[in-house]
């Protein structure tokens, strides 16, 4: 067999086995969020406020994590009829901010937006302020003054 004929042949091998590992990764299934265990169970207060405290350091914890959170829905929004986030709002502390700063906003809240998976969508509409929720997701870190947790479902 002719030498070129032996390299071309090799370079096939090769090509084909890296279009496969490519395709292969594309096409990786998504982790199931609902049925993973959860990396860290926290009350959505103490979340935000490590966030807001040292945000590279929370980053480091819990950002492509899977976590539990509890606390008190602020309020439920609806952007579109397939999608439904629940939100936990947090005031801002204002005691430390100087009346100087003009960079400070006084009336800033921030808090928790956690998407919900559609199969949760009914379930989250009907949640109420007053009664504390257990909310497991993908946390994704900070997005201006929010949290965003995506893949959310409701933990009975």
């Amino acid at each position: 067999m002719k030498k070129w004929l032996k390299i071309l042949i090799i370079i096939a091998v090769i090509g084909i086995i890296a279009i496969i590992g490519v395709l292969k990764y594309i096409n990786k299934p998504n982790k199931d969020i609902e049925k993973a265990k959860a990396e860290y169970t926290l009350n959505a207060d103490v979340l935000y406020k490590e966030y807001t405290l040292n945000k590279a350091k929370a980053d480091s914890l819990y950002n492509g994590k899977v976590i539990e959170i509890t606390g008190n829905v602020s309020k439920i929004e609806t952007p579109s009829d397939t999608m439904v986030v629940a939100v936990f709002t947090q005031k801002q502390d204002t005691s430390q901010i100087k009346t100087d700063d003009l960079l400070g906003d006084l009336n800033a809240e921030g808090g928790l937006r956690c998407t919900m998976l559609p199969n949760h969508s009914e379930a989250a509409k009907k949640l109420t302020p007053e009664i504390p929720v257990k909310i497991k997701g993908l946390c994704n870190g900070m997005a201006g003054t929010d949290l965003i947790i995506e893949k959310c479902s409701i933990v009975k």
